[in-house]
């Protein structure tokens, strides 16, 4: 597996085709994506290769499908990870693990393994962390130029049931994660309840 090809090309193709008011779903997530599943895997304890080198090839092409839509990207993204990863070297059942892992990233995310666990914790790493505010900012505003969302207390209220309704999948992340989550869950409400 050329992995370094594999990460260049969908890198490149990323830069020059995302919709720029992707403020969330942008190369910054992608890499955050690629951090948090290397975190995670070590936490975890996978270290042999081959599912090390799947799972980062997954963090990269995880979000590709936005390239070509923005509702159902994971289906677009296995589409071309089908299609450009024979030429990097990847055999056909590594293809379909990878698959399996970005399609366990839609939500409600639905992970079947070790490492489909790990890249869905991995995509959702932020809502237990400092930075979460911020990082829920960009979100807001990408799914309100999408009209997908009408103000913050509607936004602020998507977040309490989703941060209600999310459980961190692997133990690892539960025990670093956790705790900040339940943090911005109970500023959150409180920040409703004040209105």
């Amino acid at each position: 597996m050329q992995i370094d090809k594999a990460e260049q090309y969908v890198l490149e193709r990323l830069e020059k085709r995302l919709d720029r008011t992707l403020f969330y779903h942008g190369i910054h997530h992608t890499l955050d994506v690629v951090q948090a599943s290397a975190e995670i895997a070590a936490l975890e304890g996978i270290t042999d290769t081959e599912s090390l080198t799947l799972l980062r090839t997954a963090a990269f092409y995880h979000d590709s499908g936005f390239m070509k839509t923005y509702q159902g990207h994971e289906e677009a993204g296995c589409a071309l990870a089908r299609e450009v990863l024979p030429g990097f070297g990847y055999t056909e059942s590594q293809i379909e693990l990878i698959c399996g892992m970005i399609m366990a990233t839609k939500i409600p995310q639905s992970p079947k393994n070790a490492l489909e666990r790990i890249i869905c914790d991995a995509d959702l790493d932020y809502l237990g962390r400092d930075d979460f505010e911020g990082i829920a900012a960009t979100l807001f505003e990408e799914l309100k130029v999408r009209d997908m969302v009408e103000d913050i207390p509607a936004w602020d209220a998507v977040q309490v049931r989703f941060l209600e309704a999310h459980s961190y999948w692997t133990a690892s992340e539960r025990k670093r994660r956790d705790a900040a989550k339940q943090r911005h869950l109970q500023h959150l409400k409180n920040t409703a309840r004040a209105l």
